[in-house]
């Protein structure tokens, strides 16, 4: 069988999905992706290696052997402020969008003379 060469870009995005998919294996996102599990496997070991990224740290809530960066808790604390105050940011724009598509439809409901 015929090696087949995947573009940087591919490989990233594979990685990044891996990463950001709670409870994912490398089968189900291989699969997915239409690559070999092994080479996902590989790609995502690279990947925590560049970024330094040791196996003997655990990822809360994610499959056995699964790293995650070993950071201060006190900069882990601030992420995650800062991380809660991005999403309550989001959280307000998206009402407020949902409440001006809310009076739109009820306006453009009024003009239809059905």
């Amino acid at each position: 069988m015929a090696m087949k060469d995947y573009s940087d870009e591919f490989r990233a995005d594979s990685v990044a999905l891996y990463e950001s998919t709670p409870g994912a294996t490398y089968k189900s996102i291989a699969a997915d992706l239409g690559v070999n599990r092994a080479t996902l496997r590989e790609w995502v070991l690279r990947d925590r290696e560049r970024r330094g990224i040791t196996a003997a740290v655990a990822k809360p809530g994610g499959p056995p052997g699964e790293a995650v960066p070993s950071v201060d808790p006190d900069e882990r604390v601030r992420q995650l402020e800062a991380r809660v105050a991005e999403f309550e940011a989001s959280e307000r724009k998206l009402a407020t969008e949902r409440d001006i598509l809310r009076r739109a439809a009820k306006y453009f409901a009024g003009e239809t003379n059905w």
